[in-house]
């Protein structure tokens, strides 16, 4: 059975209730002796404060503690505040490897930062773990505190016990015989200044701003919803921001789309300001050379007809033409593609020649494309040229071993292994650009570089946001309970007629001056005196001990 606590008025409270939700009176023991009453939550029962029996009343008391809700902002305040030293991943150069890029750009503690998984940070498991944590613990907090409060003010009394007026700060009795007249002047007076007036048996109860108490819960919400849109972005489809590099004449499927969407670049241009055309720049571009007018990439965006069998080419369709420019990206289907960077004159094909290396006579040429070079190139009367190992960012490790930096094939190298008919096991032969190595020993053949062919790249910014919307109503809910919290203030003034007597008794959140100030305003002309702020009175009896 629920336990309760009955009060001398008759009315049924929950268990753990301080104030009586009706006439005030105080049930518990410890505030019995105390000069003021704590009226934060109206002496309600809350659930964290009550119960501690059950896991769950473990659980739900851990996540209404404003002790760990402060923790846990703490936390994710350092937490992102470390995630700010060096760059993430994703603003890292695309064509960099993580691990060999924080290394080589920040030393060891770069190495550090990536080991420990900072470069990643904000999409980590245990940082989305404490924005969980933190949410729940602002929802919980919030019920445990909000429920109580609100059943607390619905429910009050007008008349008041005697033992709720004595505690409050702001309380006076006076002794007058002019109670009626009194009385009407002040209704008409809190009337005046917007409260709302409720009477019953001679006894009135003046309130205003009561909506003022549910701005910090008003600010719970809002920043619930804010964590929820920054959690829904982890969500596939909800939140896209990635680059696509695009070769001129490459099609590429749009990450981010499930293969749904391609984009070809046809052109990439860069367009400048002419001297003698454009006499507005000529003193710039005598100063620094060149002024861009102009980034654009002349793309086809196509959409993927139907479903594809594993395995299946997907057979695409065209959508739409469009030239992307700066701030003047492509958009379809809630996604966007901006210009953000691009690469002159990349390297996609090279040339070499089979060539004996004393006559100089050639047997055949071959050409590599830099971007699907093919294993094996036959030529004619028995030649052929095997391709061996392909390294398209080139260097050497700390073992003096080719390797690639990156995909891109910004410095390519090869391991040819050249068969001849007079060299039918073939002859290996390294060679990268101003440099032939024949790990081997001598060869009589070589591979003699003939020629390249470039292009131009283009990089684009995808870009699909579905939580925006959700940031902004976060954002303003929690701006209106901030508005609703800072610049109003919930007052009540009680006056109660008792034996001849009027006792006044007046709370506020906040604001004590504007709450006397109304006091004084309402009791003036009238022969009721101020009541005393019993919190000042006991400060400065304590300063004269």
């Amino acid at each position: 059975m629920k336990e309760v606590v009955n009060c001398e008025c008759g009315h049924v409270n929950p268990h753990g209730t301080i104030l009586c939700e009706s006439c005030g009176r105080v049930l518990d023991d410890a505030q019995k002796d105390s000069k003021m009453i704590d009226m934060r939550y109206e002496g309600s029962a809350r659930r964290s404060q009550t119960y501690n029996k059950s896991i769950i009343d473990k659980i739900w008391n851990f996540f209404s503690s404003v002790k760990v809700g402060v923790s846990l902002i703490v936390i994710l305040l350092i937490a992102s505040s470390v995630g700010t030293i060096f760059p993430q991943e994703q603003y890292i150069p695309p064509t960099e490897l993580p691990k060999v890029f924080y290394e080589k750009e920040y030393g060891f503690s770069g190495k550090l930062y990536y080991l420990l998984g900072f470069h990643n940070l904000y999409s980590s498991w245990w940082y989305l773990i404490c924005i969980a944590m933190l949410g729940t613990s602002l929802l919980i907090a919030s019920i445990d505190r909000v429920v109580p409060l609100y059943r607390s003010l619905k429910k009050q009394k007008i008349a008041r016990h005697e033992g709720f007026l004595k505690k409050q700060r702001l309380f006076g009795i006076t002794s007058t015989d002019k109670q009626a007249s009194d009385f009407e002047e002040i209704k008409k007076s809190l009337e005046s200044r917007r409260y709302k007036v409720k009477e019953e048996n001679g006894n009135i109860l003046a309130e205003k701003g009561r909506f003022s108490r549910w701005g910090p819960y008003v600010n719970h919400a809002g920043l619930i919803i804010f964590l929820i849109g920054g959690m829904l972005r982890f969500l596939p489809g909800m939140y896209v921001d990635e680059v696509l590099w695009l070769r001129e004449g490459e099609m590429k499927e749009i990450p981010g789309t499930e293969g749904q969407y391609a984009l070809k670049n046809n052109q990439f241009k860069v367009e400048v300001y002419d001297k003698e055309e454009d006499q507005t720049f000529s003193a710039a571009i005598d100063k620094v050379g060149t002024i861009v007018k102009n980034y654009q990439a002349d793309v086809t965006l196509y959409e993927k007809e139907g479903n594809t069998l594993p395995g299946e080419d997907a057979k695409f369709q065209k959508i739409k033409d469009h030239s992307i420019k700066v701030n003047v990206p492509l958009k379809h289907d809630h996604f966007a593609f901006y210009q953000v960077d691009y690469k002159l004159d990349e390297l996609s094909e090279m040339t070499f020649n089979l060539m004996n290396k004393s006559t100089k006579e050639t047997f055949g040429t071959i050409t590599i494309s830099l971007d699907d070079p093919k294993t094996m190139y036959k030529l004619q009367n028995g030649y052929s040229v095997e391709l061996m190992s392909y390294f398209p960012d080139f260097e050497f490790d700390e073992n003096q071993e080719p390797v690639t930096k990156s995909p891109v094939p910004n410095n390519p190298a090869f391991i040819f292994n050249m068969k001849t008919p007079d060299k039918p096991e073939g002859e290996v032969s390294f060679v990268a650009i101003q440099q032939t190595l024949e790990p081997l020993g001598e060869n009589t053949y070589k591979m003699a570089f003939a020629g390249v062919d470039t292009r131009n790249v283009t990089a684009l910014t995808v870009r699909k946001d579905l939580t925006l919307w959700i940031f902004f109503v976060g954002g303003g809910i929690f701006m209106i309970g901030v508005i609703q919290g800072a610049y109003w203030n919930h007052r009540r003034i009680w006056i109660q007629r008792k034996d001849g007597e009027i006792w006044l008794a007046g709370h506020t959140n906040k604001n004590w001056h504007g709450l006397k100030r109304d006091i004084s305003m309402v009791l003036e002309g009238t022969n009721i005196t101020e009541p005393k702020d019993q919190l000042e009175a006991k400060e400065v009896g304590e300063k004269e001990k």
